[in-house]
Parts: structure tokens; C-alpha cells; sequence
């Protein structure tokens, strides 16, 4: 079968080629958040979100593989960009592929995914299926320093269709999401404040309704006594002494967000 042009079937085609030959590949991104929300899907319409790109995430252990795959499935493999995120990160922890029928592009992530903050997957992938379980999800969105209207968007339907609590099964798993942020005070500050960002910004949505703006309150308002009542490591009680005198994320090139 030949590149599909809608975003959603596509990432499914590729993700049920992968399934097929036993690799683990799982969606990322825009276009995962919109396959895990079938009832509040809509509101990335409504809100004017527009996908551009298909992500996905893997282990290194099918790098071989799933390069075979994407060419085999009509993409071209981007060797120049894989080189650019190769200096950046120190590693190639990412391969980029280029859809030369619609103009798209896909990047695929080994491992962990890096960007302001490092979010681990290892045995994560195994949770959910076609995509990343709803605790990562959100976390790709919240980890971002510089928080853009499309993450508000994502992470606005995200909560909306989902209910916080302490499992996977289409819930936002806030037990996880706390215990990352009590061993990474950085990714704490980042995701804390990214929450709170976007319960004020609520409001400044004219297209969603009161409804919509409660229940998203209300969620978020849980997941941050969540991550503040879980204990905090050592490391965490650590960095929190020297607070935002150092920084606490790292700075991602243009370049890097441009691909997400």
C-alpha cells in the first residue's frame, strides 16, 4: 500500500507494518493525542491545530529494522538531519524519514526522547498500543520550556478526554507522571509551571466551553497535588537548594523543535 494522505491513517498503516514484523513502534505527537481522544478530538479542529509532521518512538535494538521498514514503505531516510541531531545530543537517538508524496516528515526517537527535559520509555512501550501510554503524552507536551499554542492545544484535549488517576487504562497515569518529577527537580519546575500556564490560559480560549474549562481545571488542579504530595529523592531535595540560579533545562535549537 502506497503513502496514505491522512495523517492518522497513515501513522496507523506504519504502525501496523511494524506490528506485523515484530518491531515496537509507537506514535508520538499531535497525531497520537488525536487517535487517544475520540470523543474530544474535535477541539484540536476547533482550536485551529494543524498537523504537520507523523513521530514516532522505538528501542535501539530495532534502529536496523525499522529503517528497512520506512524506506520499504515509500520514505526516504534523512542522513543529514540524523547527523545534525547526532552533534546536538552527542548520539544518533533519532532518525528522520521524508514522505516525498505529501511532503511530510517523520521522526522516529530510540529510547528516550530529548528535548527540554529526558523522558525514558524503557518498558513503557509495552503499555499501550498504537501509541505512548497517556502519562508520556502529556509529559512530551509539558516538558517543553517554550510552551507554544499547538502544546496548550494538545494538552488541553489530552486532559479534557481523560481522567487523572494512579493506572494506564486510558486514564493519565499521575502516579507516574510524579514520581519522574521527584527525581528530576528540573523537570519538576518545567512541568509544574507548564501546567499551571495552561489553566490560565483556559480562558483565552473563546471556542471551548465552561464545561470544558472546569473539567481541564479541575484535572490539572489534581495532577499538581499529585506531584507535589509524592515523596521527593535526595537528588531532588538537592537541586531544589539551588533552584532557578542554575538552569534547568536544555536549550533546543530551532532546528529540534521544528521536527516535533
Amino acid at each position: 500500500m502506497s503513502i496514505l494522505p491522512g495523517f492518522v491513517e497513515e501513522a496507523l498503516r506504519v504502525v501496523k507494518a511494524a506490528e506485523e514484523k515484530g518491531i515496537i513502534l509507537r506514535l508520538i505527537g499531535a497525531v497520537a493525542s488525536r487517535i487517544h481522544c475520540p470523543k474530544y478530538g474535535y477541539l484540536q479542529d476547533k482550536l485551529d491545530r494543524k498537523f504537520s509532521d507523523i513521530d514516532y518512538v522505538s528501542y535501539s535494538r530495532f534502529k536496523d529494522e525499522i529503517k528497512k521498514l520506512f524506506i520499504e514503505l515509500g520514505y526516504a531516510y534523512d542522513e543529514v538531519m540524523a547527523q545534525v541531531f547526532a552533534v546536538e545530543f552527542g548520539h544518533v537517538g533519532r532518525f528522520i524519514f521524508n514522505d516525498p508524496v505529501y511532503g511530510r516528515h517523520s521522526d522516529v526517537f530510540f529510547d528516550k526522547l530529548e528535548f527540554s527535559h529526558s523522558i525514558p520509555v524503557e518498558g513503557r512501550l509495552e503499555v499501550d498500543s498504537p501509541t505512548l501510554p497517556l502519562a508520556e503524552l502529556l509529559l512530551t507536551k509539558m516538558q517543553i520550556v517554550k510552551l507554544t499554542e499547538k502544546d496548550v492545544v494538545d494538552t488541553i484535549m489530552l486532559i479534557r478526554e481523560h481522567e487523572v488517576g494512579s493506572n494506564d487504562k486510558e486514564t493519565i497515569n499521575s502516579v507516574y507522571i510524579s514520581k519522574l518529577c521527584s527525581e528530576d527537580w528540573g523537570l519538576w519546575r518545567t512541568v509544574t509551571g507548564n501546567l499551571q500556564k495552561v489553566k490560565n490560559l483556559l480562558i483565552s480560549f473563546k471556542n471551548l466551553t465552561q464545561d470544558d474549562v472546569e473539567d481541564v481545571k479541575l484535572k490539572i488542579d489534581k495532577l499538581l497535588t499529585d506531584i507535589e504530595k509524592h515523596p521527593k529523592t535526595l537528588k531532588w531535595r538537592m537541586r531544589a537548594k539551588i533552584g532557578e540560579r542554575k538552569k534547568w533545562y536544555r536549550e533546543v535549537e530551532e532546528v529540534s523543535r521544528e521536527y516535533f
